[in-house]
Protein backbone atom coordinates (compact mmCIF):
# COMPACT_ATOMS: atom_id res chain seq x y z
CA UNK A 1 0.00 0.00 0.00
CA UNK A 2 1.39 3.31 -1.44
CA UNK A 3 1.44 5.80 1.59
CA UNK A 4 1.53 9.08 -1.30
CA UNK A 5 -1.36 10.79 -1.49
CA UNK A 6 -3.52 10.94 -4.37
CA UNK A 7 -3.48 14.28 -6.43
CA UNK A 8 -5.27 14.97 -9.72
CA UNK A 9 -3.53 15.37 -12.37
CA UNK A 10 -3.65 19.04 -14.16
CA UNK A 11 -6.39 18.61 -16.51
CA UNK A 12 -8.84 17.09 -13.67
CA UNK A 13 -8.12 20.37 -11.92
CA UNK A 14 -11.90 22.24 -12.35
CA UNK A 15 -12.62 25.47 -11.33
CA UNK A 16 -15.46 25.16 -9.69
CA UNK A 17 -14.01 22.49 -7.35
CA UNK A 18 -11.22 25.41 -6.71
CA UNK A 19 -13.28 28.15 -5.82
CA UNK A 20 -15.67 26.24 -3.27
CA UNK A 21 -12.04 24.87 -2.10
CA UNK A 22 -11.07 28.47 -1.82
CA UNK A 23 -14.21 29.59 -0.12
CA UNK A 24 -13.41 28.41 3.27
CA UNK A 25 -11.24 30.32 5.37
CA UNK A 26 -9.31 28.58 6.77
CA UNK A 27 -8.09 26.59 3.97
CA UNK A 28 -7.56 30.53 2.36
CA UNK A 29 -5.17 30.85 5.39
CA UNK A 30 -3.26 27.66 4.13
CA UNK A 31 -3.32 29.19 0.85
CA UNK A 32 -2.21 32.32 1.50
CA UNK A 33 0.71 30.70 4.21
CA UNK A 34 1.69 28.53 1.24
CA UNK A 35 2.19 31.22 -1.12
CA UNK A 36 3.89 33.58 1.14
CA UNK A 37 6.03 30.47 2.07
CA UNK A 38 7.24 30.06 -1.33
CA UNK A 39 9.99 33.11 -1.56
CA UNK A 40 11.82 31.48 1.42
CA UNK A 41 11.39 27.23 0.41
CA UNK A 42 8.19 25.58 -1.76
CA UNK A 43 7.28 23.83 1.37
CA UNK A 44 5.62 23.31 4.93
CA UNK A 45 4.58 20.33 7.39
CA UNK A 46 1.31 20.06 8.86
CA UNK A 47 2.72 21.66 12.05
CA UNK A 48 3.46 25.21 10.43
CA UNK A 49 -0.46 25.21 10.61
CA UNK A 50 -1.25 24.28 14.50
CA UNK A 51 -2.19 27.88 15.12
CA UNK A 52 -5.04 27.65 12.36
CA UNK A 53 -7.17 24.51 14.12
CA UNK A 54 -6.76 21.22 15.17
CA UNK A 55 -4.61 18.30 14.21
CA UNK A 56 -8.01 16.56 12.83
CA UNK A 57 -9.58 19.76 11.63
CA UNK A 58 -6.22 20.32 9.38
CA UNK A 59 -6.15 17.10 7.82
CA UNK A 60 -9.62 17.27 6.73
CA UNK A 61 -8.82 20.92 4.92
CA UNK A 62 -5.14 19.20 3.92
CA UNK A 63 -7.19 16.29 1.93
CA UNK A 64 -9.39 19.02 0.63
CA UNK A 65 -6.92 21.03 -1.45
CA UNK A 66 -5.01 17.95 -2.37
CA UNK A 67 -8.32 16.57 -3.88
CA UNK A 68 -8.88 19.98 -5.75
CA UNK A 69 -5.76 20.52 -7.13
CA UNK A 70 -4.31 23.17 -5.13
CA UNK A 71 -1.59 21.58 -2.54
CA UNK A 72 0.98 18.66 -3.46
CA UNK A 73 1.55 16.75 -0.39
CA UNK A 74 4.99 14.75 -0.06
CA UNK A 75 5.41 12.01 2.75
CA UNK A 76 8.86 11.98 4.01
CA UNK A 77 8.79 9.23 7.02
CA UNK A 78 6.42 10.13 9.63
CA UNK A 79 6.08 13.69 8.05
CA UNK A 80 4.00 15.22 5.41
CA UNK A 81 5.30 18.36 3.10
CA UNK A 82 2.96 20.66 1.40
CA UNK A 83 3.27 23.12 -1.39
CA UNK A 84 0.93 25.04 -3.69
CA UNK A 85 0.70 23.70 -7.47
CA UNK A 86 1.14 26.88 -8.46
CA UNK A 87 2.89 25.57 -12.02
CA UNK A 88 -0.78 23.43 -12.35
CA UNK A 89 -2.87 26.38 -11.30
CA UNK A 90 -1.39 28.94 -13.12
CA UNK A 91 -1.40 26.84 -16.91
CA UNK A 92 -5.01 25.45 -16.53
CA UNK A 93 -6.32 29.29 -14.60
CA UNK A 94 -3.71 31.87 -15.68
CA UNK A 95 -3.64 34.49 -13.08
CA UNK A 96 -6.35 33.16 -10.73
CA UNK A 97 -3.65 31.75 -7.78
CA UNK A 98 -1.98 35.23 -8.11
CA UNK A 99 -5.67 37.46 -7.93
CA UNK A 100 -6.53 34.97 -5.00
CA UNK A 101 -2.75 36.16 -2.58
CA UNK A 102 -3.26 39.55 -3.48
CA UNK A 103 -7.27 40.00 -2.43
CA UNK A 104 -6.40 38.00 0.93
CA UNK A 105 -3.18 39.91 1.07
CA UNK A 106 -5.74 43.14 1.60
CA UNK A 107 -8.42 41.23 3.79
CA UNK A 108 -5.37 40.05 6.13
CA UNK A 109 -6.48 41.44 9.22
CA UNK A 110 -10.28 40.16 8.62
CA UNK A 111 -8.95 36.85 7.91
CA UNK A 112 -6.56 37.22 11.03
CA UNK A 113 -2.88 36.72 8.79
CA UNK A 114 -0.06 38.47 9.21
CA UNK A 115 1.51 40.37 5.99
CA UNK A 116 4.37 37.28 6.78
CA UNK A 117 1.91 35.11 6.30
CA UNK A 118 1.45 33.79 10.19
CA UNK A 119 -2.05 33.59 11.91
CA UNK A 120 -2.55 36.47 14.24
CA UNK A 121 -4.27 35.45 17.69
CA UNK A 122 -7.68 35.97 17.73
CA UNK A 123 -7.99 38.24 21.07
Amino acid sequence: MSRTPLHPTREQIELPMVLDCLSDPIRLAIVYQLAQQERVSSELCCGDFYSLAGKSNLAYHFAKLRECGLMLTRVAGTNRFMRLRREDLDARFPGLLDAVIKSASKDAERLLLSTEGEVIEAG
